[in-house]
């Protein structure tokens, strides 16, 4: 991915993150169905409440984060999953001073598969 990053790294302030490089405080969350609510009425993923905590909390601390959700995760090739870190990472970088609302998730959704 051409970053140098640690798995499942705590923060100072004891959050944890799936990747992180800590001299720049960029990372990367790989979301799981956990993090999600089902709207019923669209059948939407909608990210829950303690992960867009985590995200103000992080932002709050200086950190730029990426989140991949399952559903763009699960059931590609290796080669694809890198690629979309890559995008994910390239993100990131856009993002000046949290200035970018990309970034945002709290209105993140997606059609639950039949």
């Amino acid at each position: 991915l051409g970053w140098k990053h640690i798995f499942e790294y705590r923060t100072a302030e004891g959050i944890s993150l799936d990747l992180a490089e800590p001299e720049s405080k960029r990372a990367i969350e790989i979301d799981g169905p956990f993090h999600f609510c089902r709207d019923v009425s669209t059948g939407e993923h909608v990210v829950n409440g303690p992960t867009r905590f985590k995200s103000r909390l992080l932002r709050s601390c200086g950190w730029r984060v990426a989140h991949v959700p399952f559903y763009e995760w699960d059931n590609r090739p290796e080669q694809e999953r890198r690629q979309l870190l890559t995008e994910k990472l390239a993100d990131i970088e856009a993002c000046v001073d949290g200035g970018c609302s990309s970034t945002s998730r709290s209105r993140t959704t997606r059609p639950v598969p039949s």
